[in-house]
């Protein structure tokens, strides 16, 4: 029973999601795949929030559905270290690394010999000052082929005010 409790509540979060602009779904394929990726965010959504409790960010948390449903963008967080204490389940389709592979890691992982140097020079300077920045940058698969990542991050206050994680919404572009 507890199982279809949270089929229908996942069911129900999924369809107040849906923004028909044209045909109605035809084939449960269709339905199935994009069923799947909102069960995945909701997942990751629910992770997110349990991160945030724990680390009192005094963050917007309701922007997080929106990221991952609707603009279909990976979230990865990082401590102050700049370890990565969690990804969403979808970066795994960007660069084909699982978040358990990635987890301790820092986001350098995924820079190689072409990553922009310059473009790296913004990102850290953002970081050093705790300021937010937007940038696309040269990043590699595990398979080592490279792809375009637009990244918008942003530095992350506890409710004291503190810095306590660094949070980057990404999505890979042509």
């Amino acid at each position: 029973m507890y199982d279809l409790i949270n089929y229908d509540n996942a069911l129900d979060r999924f369809q107040k999601t849906l923004k028909i602009n044209s045909l109605p779904l035809t084939s449960w394929d269709f339905y199935g795949t994009s069923f799947d990726r909102v069960l995945k965010s909701n997942h990751d959504i629910k992770l997110l929030l349990d991160l945030a409790e724990n680390n009192r960010w005094a963050f917007n948390t309701i922007s997080f559905e929106e990221e991952l449903i609707n603009k279909e963008h990976t979230i990865v967080v990082t401590d102050t270290d700049l370890h990565i204490v969690y990804a969403s389940q979808n970066i795994w389709e960007m660069n084909r690394y699982h978040p358990e592979e990635i987890i301790g890691q820092k986001p350098k992982i995924f820079q190689g010999k072409k990553t922009c140097k310059k473009t790296l020079k913004v990102v850290s300077n953002s970081i050093r000052n705790q300021k937010p920045f937007e940038v696309v940058v040269l990043n590699y698969r595990k398979d080592g082929s490279t792809y375009n990542c637009h990244i918008h991050g942003l530095p992350i206050f506890n409710k004291a005010g503190e810095i306590v994680n660094f949070i980057a919404f990404e999505k890979e572009v042509a």
